[in-house]
């Protein structure tokens, strides 16, 4: 399936959320209620430290993006991503994506990390963040100054810092799990 057959299919009305990866359809799993209050927290940083700066870029909540790699048959769903590219209210495909931000359950790591890999093949992104939802842990991969990955994301665990350049964020990694069984 193409991108266009996918949005096509997919602009049903249908409350289920899918991703197109190697122009094959996924339902992806239900998120759990610790998962949605990461995700809220963490916009709800992002949002604030982009308004601090008086930055025009935004966040968005499981915005669509597109791997440059076989692009016309992937179509990805992270969690959250900033831009700073303008784009229209009807539009579907988040232009020009800076940071994007998967958040990690167990039930879909493999899935997870297929596409953070294939999220380092959009040109405009600077940062992907995995968050772990069922420990105080993150990993953060950053593209080096030459234009590559490294090989292995930065882990920071539950007493660290997380520092995400392109949004001017900086917090004590335990805020982005307030709320949740992991802050007490």
């Amino acid at each position: 399936m193409t991108v266009e057959e996918f949005l096509a299919w997919a602009d049903d009305g249908s409350p289920e959320k899918w991703q197109l990866m190697d122009g094959e359809p996924f339902a992806t799993a239900l998120a759990r209620t610790g998962h949605g209050v990461i995700q809220a927290n963490l916009a709800f940083l992002l949002t604030g430290a982009l308004r601090a700066r008086n930055s025009p870029c935004v966040t968005l909540t499981e915005p669509a993006v597109q791997p440059r790699v076989r692009s016309a048959i992937n179509l990805r769903m992270p969690d959250l991503a900033v831009t700073c590219a303008a784009f229209s209210p009807d539009q579907v495909v988040l232009p020009n994506p800076v940071l994007i931000v998967e958040i990690l359950s167990p039930s879909n790591e493999p899935t997870t990390w297929d596409n953070v890999w294939a999220y380092t093949t959009i040109p405009s992104v600077q940062e992907i963040l995995v968050v772990h939802s069922i420990r105080m842990r993150v990993e953060l991969l950053r593209r080096q100054a030459d234009g590559s990955w490294p090989e292995e994301p930065l882990l920071i665990e539950a007493d660290g810092t997380l520092t995400l350049d392109g949004a001017g964020l900086t917090c004590a990694l335990p805020e982005l799990y307030r709320g949740t069984h992991l802050t007490g």
